[in-house]
């Protein structure tokens, strides 16, 4: 069975990808004048771990980078992720 650390490391990264890939295909349906994805979700899908994956997605996709909710919000969401990700490897090995 994986360790506590590996399946935290694991779950960041899922969160990560989705995030990413939902920026991905927000951006696909706004070139496409088709149905979005809600900036809720998006912040959502950034706090619940995929901050990073977001931020990405942001950079990459050209996405979102013009809202001061996102190039303010994504980054500090990726900050407290790592806070909350390295707060629970302290207490893990504690």
């Amino acid at each position: 069975m994986p360790s506590a650390e590996t399946l935290l490391l694991i779950y960041i990264a899922v969160a990560s990808a989705v995030a990413f890939a939902a920026m991905g295909i927000d951006k696909r349906a706004a070139k496409n004048g088709s149905y979005r994805i809600s900036e809720r979700t998006l912040m959502t899908l950034g706090a619940v771990g995929g901050a990073f994956g977001g931020l990405l997605g942001m950079l990459v996709f050209r996405h979102k980078t013009k809202h001061t909710k996102f190039k303010l919000g994504m980054p500090l969401l990726l900050l407290l992720n790592a806070a909350c990700v390295a707060l629970a490897f302290w207490l893990i090995r504690k």
